[in-house]
């Protein structure tokens, strides 16, 4: 059995959140986050807050989920057009500044980053779960929209008796407020053995001063504050940890709902958000390697190595005649081409990738003059890919990158099997 849990174990991708420290930037990722994925059986991958990261999310593959959580507030123009401050004065947001100065500083790298994951998981449906910041950076990269303050936007226009304390700078860990719990949805079966029928509610720890405003169409609400803030969403279409499908942000923070002095949590439900998560996680991986796992070439026995070995031969002396300029052939190598040929005429449908691979090992026979058009038309359709490609962003470059990456390894199995097929069936 390998040592390399990281090769056995599914990967979550977390990025890191950056903190000034002796006049050195630290990164970080709060220890319940990592204690609870590898409890369930992943292997947290750390994405540093490190500039240009956004453009190397590639080299993080294989991802096999992504958990995004705290951080300092999300740039306002991902979510609004132009200068609109929304119904905010000057003023006002001077004061959201002051009042709220260790989350009002924008860090557009961190939000480029975790976007960009974000619109990759919704593309590839690689799971996805978002707590506090991480549920806000979903909705916006699915087009919601956020409060730029509560206080300023929603807690004013309340009662009272509905307003709801978000943030106790005082009371990190100990504090709470309630919510109702949406009847028929993930956090309600998870929370179901502590809820009252009647109320429906739990009281969960936060610690923001922004929140979901506009929430994304293809989402559900899950959970409610009073002042009507929703605290927890999800997609339906996207829901089945046992398929491996999980898109989901809470605004609170169950991983911190723990008793004083103590690591038992609030409700038995806690947990359950990173369990059907990782659950998730995991299936996801096991789909994916169903996906790109090549089988092991076949071992041929003699007759079928000869055949083989004669295909290769033909493919061979194709490509000389064709290096060569096509020179004279003997009828000893017409005979021998025929093997190349009566190959190529079995496999009529080639793929591009097919085509180029033939094409260097010298495939000119019989169907010579169709398949060097076929190769010039192939050329033209190259040169304008290269040209669109040019002019699209490096971002949309990394998305295209990775998807034709994942296509490549498919169509790398398949073409290997179509090959063992086709020497089979000769023998």
């Amino acid at each position: 059995m390998s040592s390399d849990l990281s090769i056995i174990l599914p990967r979550v991708l977390i990025v890191s959140r950056r903190t000034l420290r002796k006049n050195k930037f630290v990164d970080f990722v709060g220890e319940y986050h990592l204690d609870l994925i590898v409890s369930y059986g992943a292997v947290p991958v750390i994405v540093p807050r490190v500039s240009g990261v956004h453009m190397l999310l590639s080299s993080f593959e294989p991802i096999h989920g992504v958990l995004l959580c705290e951080g300092e507030d999300i740039d306002p123009s991902w979510y609004e057009e132009g200068d609109n401050n929304g119904t905010l004065s000057q003023d006002e947001l001077d004061e959201i500044r002051r009042v709220h100065a260790s989350d009002t500083a924008i860090d557009k790298e961190k939000d480029s980053i975790e976007l960009s994951l974000a619109k990759l998981c919704l593309e590839r449906n690689i799971p996805y779960m978002g707590i506090c910041r991480g549920s806000q950076v979903l909705n916006v990269a699915c087009g919601g929209t956020l409060y730029r303050d509560i206080g300023k936007e929603l807690s004013k226009k309340c009662p009272e008796s509905q307003r709801v304390m978000h943030i106790n700078y005082d009371d990190y860990d100990g504090h709470r407020h309630v919510v109702k719990v949406v009847d028929n949805t993930p956090l309600h079966s998870w929370f179901k053995d502590s809820l009252d029928e009647a109320k429906m509610e739990i009281s969960v720890n936060s610690y923001h001063h922004q929140g979901v405003k506009r929430l994304a169409q293809r989402f559900v609400p899950m959970a409610f504050a009073p002042d009507g803030l929703i605290e927890g969403f999800y997609d339906p279409d996207v829901y089945n940890p046992e398929e491996g499908k999980f898109i989901m942000g809470l605004q609170f923070h169950p991983e911190r709902m723990r008793k004083s002095n103590s690591d038992e949590f609030d409700y038995p439900g806690c947990p359950f958000a990173y369990k059907e998560f990782v659950k998730a996680v995991i299936a996801y991986q096991k789909k994916m390697n169903n996906l790109t796992c090549v089988p092991k070439s076949p071992k041929l026995n003699k007759e079928m190595e000869v055949k083989r070995k004669i295909i290769v031969r033909s493919f061979s002396l194709a490509r000389n005649l064709y290096t060569s300029g096509h020179g004279k052939r003997g009828s000893s190598k017409d005979s021998e081409l025929e093997a190349g040929a009566e190959f190529l005429e079995s496999n009529t449908a080639l793929s591009v990738q097919q085509e180029n691979r033939l094409k260097q090992m010298g495939a000119t026979v019989r169907n010579a003059g169709s398949y060097v058009e076929r190769l010039k038309l192939n050329e033209e359709r190259e040169k304008m890919a290269r040209n669109v490609m040019g002019k699209m962003p490096v971002e949309q470059l990394s998305d295209l990158l990775s998807f034709y990456h994942t296509m490549a390894q498919i169509c790398s199995q398949v073409l290997e099997t179509k090959i063992h097929d086709l020497v089979v069936n000769n023998n």
